[in-house]
């Protein structure tokens, strides 16, 4: 008998560490790709300046630059949401919530990801995933003369993009099943 209460807390500590290990890697992840986002957005600055410029000092406009613009704003959000997941950076109206123990918290976390997050990620990635694969087999691009012709590769960003905040929402949903575990401590999260 005592030798199978120490089996089962040697397994449960095993457990936690892989669960701790996922959430890590997830974590990284995202946090990689937030921080190459991050300088996306630099791009998007200077590009949205360079299109201001031409437009008001020169009076001249091209269909390229503005494609790009809205090609690499829609990059930042959609691969930029997990980042803002892993920094709870999302927006929350949530009077109940924010006035909740982190162990509340935690739960209104884990439930929410069970019945909303993956299921709706899910969704996106299952019906994005055709409408991805044929864009890039046909490589798609503008249909306006002077567009950018690779479309197929911001279409790529919808999939990857719902991906690393279905992994986020994993990651988010463990970290909670730690801390009702007592394993984890509740962490403040800042952008």
């Amino acid at each position: 008998m005592n030798n199978l209460f120490f089996r089962f807390i040697f397994l449960e500590r095993i457990l936690m560490n892989v669960l701790e290990m996922i959430c890590n890697v997830f974590d990284g992840i995202n946090e990689w790709v937030g921080r190459v986002v991050a300088w996306v957005t630099l791009a998007l600055v200077l590009i949205v300046f360079t299109d201001v410029v031409m437009r008001y000092l020169f009076n001249t406009s091209f269909v390229f630059v503005q494609e790009l613009e809205w090609h690499v704003f829609g990059f930042i959000f959609l691969m930029g949401a997990g980042y803002t997941l892993l920094h709870d950076g999302h927006v929350r109206v949530d009077v109940i919530y924010q006035n909740l123990s982190p162990r509340g918290q935690a739960w209104i976390n884990l439930i929410g990801v069970i019945f909303f997050m993956l299921p709706g990620c899910l969704m996106v990635i299952i019906t994005s995933w055709k409408f991805t694969a044929n864009s890039w087999m046909i490589m798609e691009g503008s249909p306006d003369p002077g567009g950018i012709p690779y479309r197929y590769i911001l279409k790529g960003t919808i999939t990857t993009g719902f991906l690393l905040l279905f992994l986020q929402g994993i990651s988010m949903g463990l970290h909670s099943i730690l801390l009702l575990a007592g394993v984890e401590k509740a962490r403040e999260r800042t952008l």
